[in-house]
């Protein structure tokens, strides 16, 4: 593929919250007509990612590209213009619960284009019929099920012909069968239309099927931009051969299996350390070696911290006499 397929390009994009980082340095390229799955535990950026991608949010360093327009520099009528060549899946469908299936998808046809209610009647149907849902056209949210909802939702985000189809946790709330269709769904979508397809999700069934590239991210960083195929290398890596794999990898690994123990535990771990020192008001860096995230509370005296262990050692000899 050529420069020209690329539909969406994050550079080196840095996101803060007041004093905290949630992106460092992001680089991100989807190129038309792939899926790309973003991925990683919660809090390490997804959400802000695809906030970012749609304009809703824009970063404090580096830029990001979208159709070809730098939207941190457009006015919102120019914005506006761009986010017409896209369409979002939310991840609770984010139907209008006082109007029917129809009334749903055909609202952004009337709002946004000039064409005759009676050929924004046919588009509806047109993008139900993708979707398997012309059934339940005249039924309301409420009257169907959750699968329904969301395919809905992806009929409603195919309403104007998008280029771009972002996905905010897809399979989330669905049963597995259920799953296995939207997923099934969204991979027709992206071979008859073409479109590119940009899925934020946590359910690696879901991803390892839909992908053909995926994207790590951990702690506001990308730790692995690649094809599916490497990432399931990765997954299968043999438990006897660890060794080989740096932090890095080994993280991922145990990410995509789902594995209770690797090193995005134990950075977990570490992390609860700063528990008795928010109690005992100890300065943590005696505990651990010194933590990017500091106690709560100011240092206490070296009498205050006394009479706390001696509070808690009592009360230990205490129970051991019971």
């Amino acid at each position: 593929m050529s420069d020209s397929d690329v539909v969406i390009e994050m550079k080196d994009v840095v996101k803060r919250f007041g004093d905290q980082t949630v992106l460092d340095g992001v680089n991100i390229e989807v190129r038309r007509g792939e899926t790309v799955v973003i991925m990683g535990g919660s809090g390490c950026g997804k959400s802000t990612t695809l906030r970012i991608m749609i304009g809703s949010l824009i970063p404090e360093e580096g830029h990001v590209q979208v159709l070809g327009k730098d939207i941190a520099i457009l006015d919102e009528n120019e914005l506006n213009g761009v986010r017409k060549r896209f369409g979002i899946l939310f991840q609770s469908g984010a139907l209008f619960n006082s109007m029917t299936v129809a009334e749903n998808v055909s609202l952004i046809l009337e709002e946004h284009t000039d064409l005759d209610a009676s050929i924004i009647d046919m588009m509806v149907k047109i993008k139900l019929e993708l979707v398997d849902l012309r059934e339940a056209a005249e039924k309301y949210p409420a009257q169907i099920s959750g699968g329904m909802k969301k395919r809905a939702g992806l009929a409603r985000a195919l309403a104007l012909d998008p280029e771009i189809l972002f996905y905010d946790e897809p399979s989330a709330g669905l049963d597995p069968v259920t799953s296995a269709s939207i997923d099934q769904l969204m991979i027709d979508l992206t071979k008859r239309l073409g479109v590119a397809s940009v899925v934020v999700t946590h359910e690696m069934d879901s991803a390892f099927t839909i992908a053909d590239r995926m994207v790590m991210l951990h702690q506001g960083r990308v730790l692995m931009n690649a094809p599916r195929a490497d990432f399931e290398a990765l997954r299968d890596w043999p438990e006897d051969r660890l060794g080989e794999l740096n932090e890095n990898q080994q993280l991922i690994r145990q990410f995509l299996r789902g594995a209770p123990e690797g090193p995005m535990t134990e950075h977990a771990q570490g992390a609860d350390n700063s528990y008795a020192a928010d109690l005992l008001g100890i300065d943590n860096s005696k505990l651990t070696g010194g933590r990017s995230v500091q106690s709560t509370r100011g240092v206490r005296s070296s009498g205050e911290v006394g009479f706390w262990q001696g509070l808690f050692k009592g009360e230990s000899k205490a129970k051991g006499k019971s």
